[in-house]
C-alpha cells in the first residue's frame, strides 16, 4: 500500500461523526445516532454555523419556546459541532444538523475547517434510507468510501450509486477532495414505519461504529426500545393482513439474499465486541 492510499488509523486517529436531519435521516435514525453519542460521551459543543448563511427559514422555520426561567426564546435551525473524549487518547468530532437550503459548498468547506483545526484525519457521514427491508431482521448497515486506504482497512467497496444527492453524500465528496479520509455509513429503514424515531435502525448504526471505531458505546436504554418498537410494529403488522402478508414476502426475500446469516466471520464479530465492551466494564 502506497502512503497515497494509506488508511487512517481508526484507533487513534481523530475521527469526524456527522449526521444531518432531513432528506438522508429516515426514522432519525442518524442523527438519533450522534445525538445519543453527544450524551454517553459527555461531547462539549466548541463551534456553531451560523443558520443564517446556509437556512431558507420559509422551510425550516425558528422555533419558538420557553426556556426553564419562562422566557419565550427562539431556536433555530443550525449545525453543531462537538468535541468528546470516549476514551484517553482518543477525541470524537460529532456533528449534528440540519440538511443545509442553500450555499452547499460553502456550508462542507466551513464543517472540514473546523474538523481540520480539531486534528480530524477523517470524516464519517452517516446516513438512513427507506428501503424494502423487514423489520423483524437486523437492519443492514453498509460502509462505502472512495478512499483506497479506507477501501483496504475495512475490506468495503465504493458506492454504486448515481443520481440526487444528500448533503451527507457531498460533504463526504467534499471531505474526500479536502484530502481527509472520508467514508460513509448507512442504515436501511423499513418504508412501512418510517415515522421516527427507529431505534432498532440507531442501534445498528451504533453497533457498526462501535466495531469500525473501537471505541465501546454505552447503550443505556436504546437495546429495550428497538424491542419495544419492533413489538409495536409486530401488533401493527398483525392487526392489517395485507402488511403482514407483505412484511412475510420481505422476510423470505431476505433469509433467501443472506443465508446463512451467522457466519463464521459475524460471529466472531459479535465476540469481539462482547469482550472490548466487558473489558472497558461498559454495559448494555
Amino acid at each position: 500500500m502506497t502512503e497515497e492510499q494509506a488508511g487512517p488509523d481508526t484507533t487513534s486517529d481523530t475521527v469526524v461523526l456527522a449526521a444531518f436531519e432531513g432528506w438522508n435521516d429516515a426514522g432519525g435514525a442518524a442523527t438519533s445516532a450522534v445525538l445519543h453519542l453527544i450524551e454517553v460521551w459527555g461531547a462539549q459543543r466548541v463551534h456553531e454555523l451560523d443558520p443564517e448563511d446556509y437556512h431558507d427559514f420559509q422551510v425550516n422555520r425558528p422555533v419558538s419556546e420557553f426556556d426553564d426561567d419562562g422566557r419565550r426564546v427562539l431556536t433555530w435551525p443550525t449545525t453543531a459541532v462537538y468535541v468528546a473524549e470516549p476514551l484517553p487518547g482518543r477525541r470524537v468530532v460529532l456533528v449534528h444538523g440540519t440538511e443545509p437550503s442553500m450555499r452547499w459548498r460553502s456550508y462542507c468547506a466551513e464543517l472540514i475547517e473546523s474538523a481540520r483545526s480539531l486534528g480530524a484525519a477523517s470524516m464519517t457521514t452517516i446516513g438512513a434510507l427507506l428501503a424494502d427491508v423487514p423489520h423483524t431482521r437486523p437492519i443492514p448497515v453498509t460502509i462505502t468510501s472512495e478512499d483506497l486506504g479506507i477501501q483496504a482497512l475495512l475490506d468495503i467497496e465504493r458506492s454504486t450509486y448515481e443520481g440526487p444527492s444528500g448533503i451527507v453524500g457531498v460533504l463526504q465528496h467534499e471531505a474526500q477532495e479536502a484530502g481527509l479520509h472520508a467514508m460513509s455509513i448507512w442504515a436501511a429503514v423499513p418504508h412501512y414505519v418510517a415515522h421516527p424515531p427507529s431505534p432498532k435502525a440507531t442501534l445498528a448504526i451504533l453497533t457498526r461504529l462501535e466495531e469500525v471505531l473501537s471505541i465501546p458505546v454505552p447503550l443505556l436504554d436504546l437495546v429495550d426500545d428497538a424491542a419495544a418498537w419492533q413489538a409495536g410494529v409486530d401488533e401493527l403488522a398483525r392487526e392489517d393482513e395485507e402488511i403482514a402478508e407483505y412484511v412475510s414476502q420481505l422476510e423470505e426475500a431476505k433469509d433467501t439474499a443472506e443465508l446463512p446469516e451467522a457466519s463464521g466471520e459475524a460471529i466472531a464479530r459479535e465476540f469481539e465486541r462482547f469482550l472490548r465492551r466487558r473489558d472497558k466494564g461498559i454495559g448494555g
